[in-house]
């Protein structure tokens, strides 16, 4: 019986996602309040500083008028 042995294929490295906290070029992130009505209304607001975006919807979230109100980090 003849042996076979068989060479490992060599994969090219895959590239890894890199998330928003290890980007060295950038100097800071953008965080989207989304705010969304009850008559079906949308609105949305960019801030650079979390704090700020999160003070932003809980005071939308305490209008009557607001269905809810989201923070999302967009970059």
């Amino acid at each position: 019986m003849a042996s076979v042995t068989k060479n490992p294929t060599k994969k090219s490295p895959k590239k890894e996602k890199t998330s928003f906290g290890k980007d060295k070029r950038r100097k800071h992130h953008h965080f989207l309040v989304t705010v969304y009505y009850a008559d079906g209304e949308k609105f949305g607001r960019v801030y650079t500083d979390k704090d700020k975006a999160d003070r932003f919807a809980d005071r939308q979230k305490r209008s009557p008028v607001v269905k809810s109100a989201r923070v999302t980090l967009v970059s």
